[in-house]
């Protein structure tokens, strides 16, 4: 695993984050992997995912109900997507006061008085005439002057000193002649009676104020909070299958795609990778399943851009033997539809290319000679330029082209060891302000190849690090 993930954390893009599937028993080993390659500033959460519905009676010990999804970014500090509200969430705004959006109470004060001494001071109720200041150690949400703006929408009031240093110091938890001087209360213009019976109107007429008053008006100052502005739903590290899918669902579908035959053991239900490309994916993000199995990622993206119009695409890795009987057919059955009457299921469109790959390039410590030296050459030109090879014009049998004033060589022989020194040297004929030369050993000092603007590149250790 450990070569993997470093590959995979290279291949991660500068906002991308990675979902790695484990059970209990290798969880505490893959966590310390991850640690160390992804660092640990960079770890997201550790998810349970609710993998089964049920749980067997003839289980013994503790019963695995749940599997981890450990998570990493590429870069510190990443902010996952929100999700979409229940109406579950949505049932705790009301809208008591015929206001404009539901709403709930929300809590008026801040913490770190201390700090801010400046948004500490007492706020006169207009219905009792009382002096609220905010809880020890909190402070006003907001400015004095939104809040005198707020209180101004249930009758006049002004700032006024109160010479209340004492009660302001015990709310910001300092001394009395530690705490800031000068900070005015807002207070009722009005006599008291003049102003509750403002207040009442508006209380009665409803459309109260941001800041409003509890209890029918005798309590203390709280906040609205409007649904319109509060957005989505925060993901949690536990996902439970009656959002993300469990394991059951998962054969059944696949069941499903394969006219009932059983065809992979341990599928990832569909929901869980939309779940988690929800959490973390844009409608245009790149997905790489590293271990695609069945191909659950691909079928997840395939219906999420039927769904929502997006253009997700999906790049998938399999090694076992099964990669195109049935991780590739069924990326093609998804797409194409599979079933029959009412139960069948309508394709999602979209397409794909499928790929086997050819021999390793590199076997042990050694180039493999099994691969075409032509393809070794396309390879180390791609991973030196990052442009498409085309094989360049001349006779030279080692040179690789010119890219960026930078001239590359491949001098390279299946059957004998290659030397870089000046009888190669002479050969070359191509002009360039830089050279690269690929060989299996240098004759020539590297001060002597500094002077001639030469880089030298052994064969195959450097192209292993490509």
């Amino acid at each position: 695993m450990y070569p993997r993930l470093k590959l995979l954390q290279k291949l991660l893009a500068e906002d991308g984050v990675i979902f790695i599937s484990i059970d209990d028993t290798e969880y505490a080993n893959l966590k310390l992997i991850c640690d160390e390659i992804f660092g640990s500033n960079c770890f997201v959460s550790n998810i349970s995912w609710q993998r089964t519905y049920s749980t067997r009676n003839d289980s013994k010990g503790i019963v695995n109900e749940v599997e981890h999804l450990l998570v990493y970014s590429k870069q510190p500090n990443w902010s996952p997507n929100k999700l979409p509200r229940t109406a579950e969430m949505d049932s705790k705004y009301k809208n008591p006061d015929n206001d404009i959006a539901p709403w709930r109470s929300d809590n008026a004060y801040a913490a770190d008085a201390a700090t801010h001494q400046g948004m500490v001071y007492a706020i006169q109720h207009p219905f009792t005439g009382k002096m609220l200041y905010p809880s020890n150690g909190a402070h006003w949400r907001y400015s004095q002057e939104v809040m005198l703006e707020s209180m101004r929408g249930w009758c006049d009031y002004e700032l006024r000193d109160l010479n209340d240093a004492h009660e302001r110091a015990v709310v910001c938890g300092v001394a009395d002649e530690d705490v800031r001087q000068g900070v005015q209360a807002i207070v009722l213009s009005e006599p008291l009676e003049i102003s509750a019976q403002k207040a009442q109107a508006v209380y009665d007429r409803g459309q109260w104020p941001r800041f409003f008053f509890t209890k029918g008006g005798k309590g203390g100052i709280a906040r609205k909070t409007y649904l319109e502005n509060v957005g989505g739903k925060l993901p949690t590290n536990f996902w439970p299958f009656s959002e993300t899918g469990h394991t059951d669902e998962a054969k059944k579908e696949m069941l499903a795609i394969f006219d009932g035959k059983a065809t992979f053991d341990t599928p990832k239900p569909r929901r869980l990778l939309e779940f988690v490309l929800k959490v973390a994916g844009s409608e245009d993000a790149l997905i790489l399943d590293s271990f695609a199995g069945s191909g659950t990622t691909a079928h997840a993206v395939l219906n999420m851009n039927k769904a929502d119009g997006g253009h997700r695409k999906f790049i998938l890795v399999e090694m076992m033997d099964y990669a195109d009987n049935i991780t590739a057919e069924r990326v093609k059955r998804v797409i194409q539809g599979y079933g029959a009457g009412k139960t069948g299921v309508e394709g999602t469109g979209g397409n794909f290319s499928f790929y086997d790959l050819g021999e390793p390039l590199l076997v042990g410590d050694c180039l493999n000679e099994a691969v075409a030296p032509e393809k070794i050459r396309e390879y180390i030109w791609f991973m030196e330029t990052k442009t498409p090879y085309t094989p360049p014009a001349g006779d030279n049998p080692y040179y690789l082209g010119k890219h960026n004033s930078t001239g590359y060589y491949f001098y390279y022989e299946p059957q004998r060891v290659t030397v870089l020194d000046y009888a190669f040297l002479a050969a070359i004929k191509e002009k360039a302000d830089g050279t690269v030369i690929y060989a299996d050993r240098c004759s020539i000092g590297e001060d002597k190849l500094a002077q001639m603007g030469i880089t030298f590149k052994k064969i195959p250790r450097d192209i292993s690090r490509l």
